[in-house]
């Protein structure tokens, strides 16, 4: 083979690996800040990118206002577009980091994403913003992503964004393992209060 040719087939692999390119490594602010073990037991590999409208970034830890967040956000990460994945994000701080008894809050779920084209992907529960009690402090919203082994159906049932019936005490590690997920592979988080 070439020269010329394996330039052009690494470079292809490349772009078709990274079609959903996001921005390198987590740095330890989970393990700062709790997410890990209340959420998770390990980093993910990858950063998720998470923009919110108006260009608000999410940035491991930051502090978002609930009105930034109301509305879905748009999600890179380092993908392969011939593989499905999971989306989660939930809140562990329900009704208060120090009262955490409705934790994980499910916000957001969606799998058989194909590549990271969330849109074509099966929602689970509908995206509903933060909307932490007045008086409870900062919450950290977790996004989280996995890579799906293959096609889910998946048993819960489906979550409109209408009201909080079901959305608490879940717990992602467990939702993972029942669908045979493994770690996350990318993954961010906010945190939030009201004012």
């Amino acid at each position: 083979m070439s020269f010329r040719a394996i330039v052009i087939c690494v470079f292809w692999c490349f772009v078709t690996v990274r079609s959903c390119r996001s921005s390198g490594e987590l740095s330890n602010r989970m393990n700062e800040l709790g997410v890990i073990p209340d959420v998770i037991d390990k980093k993910p590999t990858n950063y998720l990118t998470v923009t919110y409208a108006n260009n608000v970034k999410v940035n491991e830890g930051n502090e978002l206002t609930p009105p930034q967040a109301k509305s879905a956000p748009e999600l890179e990460w380092n993908t392969d577009p011939d593989k499905l994945y999971l989306l989660a994000m939930v809140d562990p701080d329900a009704p208060s980091r120090n009262n955490p008894k409705f934790r994980e809050w499910q916000h957001w779920i969606v799998g058989n994403i194909p590549g990271c084209d969330v849109k074509k992907g099966d929602v689970i529960s509908e995206y509903i913003g933060p909307k932490p009690p007045q008086g409870t402090g900062l919450h950290r919203y977790v996004l989280l992503v996995y890579q799906q082994p293959h096609e889910i159906t998946f048993d819960e049932p489906k979550l409109s964004n209408a009201g909080g019936t079901g959305r608490g005490k879940f717990s992602i590690k467990k939702f993972a393992a029942k669908y045979n997920l493994g770690e996350p592979i990318a993954g961010n988080f906010y945190q939030a209060k009201q004012n």
